[in-house]
Order: C-alpha cells, then sequence, then structure tokens
C-alpha cells in the first residue's frame, strides 16, 4: 500500500521529501494543500500544523522533513539517507539540521515578503500544481494570503533585509560543505535534499539568482532540483 504526502506545490521542505520518496522508490500519492488555509486541515488530522506530513500506507503519520526523513531510512535502509560511517553521519546531521533551522526559513521569508511586494507572481508558483486554481483567483487572494503568511513566520522588510544581506555568507557555507565532501555525493543524503531544495526556491528570485550562478552550490542545486516552478521579477527585493 502507497504512502500519503501531504504537501504545498513548491514549497521547499515538501519537495525534499517527494525527492527522498523517489529515490527510496516508494509508491506514494500527494494531497496538496493551500498555503494559510492548510492550518487548520493539518491540525485536524496530524495535530500539527506544518507540512509536509506523511501517512505511511500501515496509517502512522509522520510531520515534518527530517523526521520523515529518519523513518524512511528505517523503513528502507537503501539507498540510505545518511552515512553508515559515525562521524560523516556527524558532519551530514549538523549540516541537515543547519539547512533546516537557518537557510529554510529564511528563504520562506524572502518568498512571502516577495509575494507581498508582488502578488501577481504568485500565480507563476502554483503553475505546476494539482489544485485547480485559475490564476485570477490565485492574484486576488495573493495579497491576504502573504500578509497571513509573513504575520505567520515573522517576515517583514527586516527580516528580508537581513537574510539578503547574509545570504552570501550561507552560500559560502553551502559551497564550503560540498568542498568537505558532506554535500554533493554521487548518491544524495539527506543533507543535499534539505538544503539544495532550499536553493531551488532561491534560484526563482531575479535579483538573487546570480548569487548562485557559476558556484558550487548553484551545480548541486541544478543536479538535484533542475526545475521549479516560479518567478519572483527582478526588481522585488531592491530596497
Amino acid at each position: 500500500m502507497g504512502h500519503t504526502l501531504y504537501a504545498i506545490h513548491g514549497s521547499h521542505p515538501c519537495v525534499a521529501v517527494e525527492r527522498a520518496l523517489q529515490l527510496k522508490r516508494q509508491p506514494y500519492r500527494v494531497v496538496e494543500r493551500v498555503p494559510a488555509v492548510h492550518v487548520p486541515q493539518q491540525w485536524r488530522r496530524f495535530r500539527a500544523v506544518t507540512v509536509p506530513a506523511l501517512e505511511l500506507g500501515n496509517g502512522e503519520r509522520i510531520v515534518g522533513s527530517r523526521a520523515i526523513m529518519r523513518r524512511l531510512d528505517q523503513l528502507v535502509p537503501e539507498p540510505a539517507l545518511l552515512p553508515a560511517d559515525r562521524a560523516a553521519r556527524a558532519r551530514v546531521l549538523e549540516a541537515e539540521r543547519w539547512g533546516d533551522e537557518t537557510l529554510q526559513p529564511a528563504v520562506r521569508r524572502l518568498f512571502w515578503v516577495g509575494v507581498g511586494r508582488r502578488p501577481e507572481a504568485l500565480a507563476s508558483y502554483t503553475a505546476g500544481s494539482r489544485l485547480p486554481v485559475p490564476a485570477l483567483l490565485t492574484r486576488v487572494v495573493a495579497p491576504s494570503m502573504s500578509r497571513a503568511a509573513r504575520w505567520r513566520h515573522g517576515a517583514d522588510d527586516g527580516t528580508a533585509a537581513a537574510d539578503l544581506a547574509a545570504l552570501p555568507g550561507w552560500l559560502d557555507e553551502v559551497d564550503r560543505l560540498l568542498d568537505a565532501g558532506t554535500l554533493g555525493s554521487e548518491q544524495p543524503n539527506a543533507a543535499d535534499l534539505q538544503i539544495a531544495s532550499s536553493l531551488g526556491l532561491l534560484s526563482t528570485f531575479a535579483d538573487v539568482r546570480p548569487l548562485l550562478d557559476g558556484r558550487a552550490a548553484g551545480a548541486l542545486r541544478e543536479r538535484l532540483f533542475p526545475r521549479w516552478d516560479g518567478a519572483m521579477p527582478l526588481g522585488t527585493y531592491a530596497r
């Protein structure tokens, strides 16, 4: 029996988990949630308000990308998302934690600040969605949706400026992890998926895309997540 992934289309942690399911060759289907509207839906089903959430074929429920990846490794040991070597495993876990707790929320904050400034861009991020939401409706609801998301994630002009200022250093950290061999092996690990998925969403921001091009972090994103719906127009983050 297949698994069910509850996700928001284009959400970077959701994309990371879906790629993990594919690497493990697990049968699954996706139930898409609408941003902001998903909060009460997730609470009713999982007693948690975030995505991704996975319901296994046996009915077991797991919430959060890191927890899901740990459980998938238990269920399907190969290909492993964590190295067997103890020291290498610790390095990957630390990189995964950094990707989840530092890089991922920053990219999310930038996204919702961008939608607040350019609400017409939201429709481009739903291009491959399974939900039959017309582009016109998406544009109409974008302002209220972005306000709710910015409040929930603590995103505003100040956080956007701070995140943009920190971004070059974060990309240097990704390059360092690649140079050290923690990231970038032929077989992707959990940290690769966690970090490269954030870079995938980041690559759709025209203002910051040049920071990725021509560097190792950008090559990792291109290899693992070559296509990503959405385009945040040039000038969105120029303040």
